[in-house]
């Protein structure tokens, strides 16, 4: 599938625990609420689609994505209702189909899901899970996703999750099947096995040049050819801000992006993050969306060129910026950014 004009804009957030404009943290169930409304201004503003993560750890407030997208639903008309991503490692297949096919029939048929292993591993303790099977059980449980999909009756059999004999799951979707995509970051065997359940491919891309995750895109194309699939759409999910000007964006992200860059770094072993390495993602190879409505649409409408893309979303929260600043750099995504990439497109 290639780019064009009518390629996808959406949005992604994790639910980062923001500070409020006098420099205080909001508590977790502000921030919940304010993920609503930024959901419903990017709805009136007639964006695609609305992403929210999962994690299970302070600095975001967002455990139970499908109930935050379950409000939204409520308050929104058209715009497309999505995780970002579920991890399917920790959770039980059948329930995520279960609470995704609730959310598509409370929404007219507009949740989606995107099923990966996380880049933080937090659930697995907290649920029981062994961190030593971390890539086999979500190949095990993404093999009884897929078996799911059809909505027949399904008879698997598990080694790391009990089997299950010609049993339906409930409820039913409208217009079924559940629209899943999988969600990698830069494993060419996630990327193949993707292509091998015939899944679209959500690519996260959040450090490096963007065009480098090219030969991902193009060994997807291949691994669809090899196991007779059809084309399907690839995403991609970066960070970003849009602010009026490159400076103002800049300078409103850094404070916020060096903390919590730096305190994941921490954890990681990556160390601290610098101001030079802020301004090498911020460049026009780099990762990192932000500027100025003109900038950040140039950017997304040249990753989308060279990837390949039916749709790309911005990760518009970005540790504790405040919540007023990610409702202006909705406003200007919705109004400004989107437009302008539908014309670039367009005209290339």
């Amino acid at each position: 599938m290639t780019a064009d004009s009518t390629v996808e804009l959406g949005l992604d957030t994790f639910g980062d625990v923001t500070f409020d404009d006098d420099g205080r943290p909001r508590p977790h169930a502000q921030v919940l609420r304010d993920v609503v409304e930024e959901a419903v201004l990017a709805d009136q503003l007639g964006l695609d689609v609305f992403g929210v993560g999962e994690h299970h750890r302070a600095d975001f407030a967002v455990s139970a994505p499908e109930v935050v997208l379950a409000a939204i639903a409520a308050r929104t008309e058209r715009i497309h209702l999505a995780s970002a991503v579920t991890v399917l490692s920790s959770d039980d297949p059948v329930r995520v189909h279960e609470r995704f096919a609730t959310l598509d029939g409370l929404s007219g048929g507009r949740a989606e899901v995107i099923l990966g292993r996380g880049s933080f591993t937090e659930s697995f303790p907290l649920f029981g899970y062994d961190l030593d099977q971390y890539e086999a059980l979500f190949e095990e449980k993404l093999d009884l996703f897929a078996a799911l999909l059809p909505q027949e009756p399904v008879t698997w059999q598990g080694r790391l999750r009990p089997s299950i004999d010609g049993l339906s799951v409930y409820p039913t979707v409208e217009g079924g099947p559940l629209r899943t995509w999988v969600g990698v970051g830069g494993n060419p065997e996630s990327v193949v096995r993707a292509a091998r359940y015939g899944l679209p491919l959500a690519l996260a891309i959040i450090g490096g040049a963007s065009a480098q995750f090219k030969p991902l895109t193009d060994l997807y194309h291949r691994a669809l050819d090899k196991f007779e699939k059809p084309g399907l759409p690839i995403s991609v999910h970066s960070p970003g801000h849009v602010a009026e000007t490159d400076e103002e964006a800049k300078e409103q992200l850094w404070p916020h992006y060096e903390q919590i860059m730096s305190r994941i770094g921490r954890e990681r072993g990556w160390g601290a993050t610098n101001r030079s390495q802020f301004e090498a993602s911020a460049s026009r190879e780099g990762a990192l969306y932000v500027g100025s409505p003109e900038t950040v649409a140039r950017k997304i409408a040249t990753t989308v060129k060279v990837l390949g893309l039916s749709r790309f979303d911005l990760k518009y929260s970005n540790g504790t910026l405040p919540h007023s600043q990610l409702m202006r750099s909705i406003e200007l995504y919705g109004t400004k950014v989107a437009p302008l990439v539908r014309d670039l497109l367009a005209a290339a």
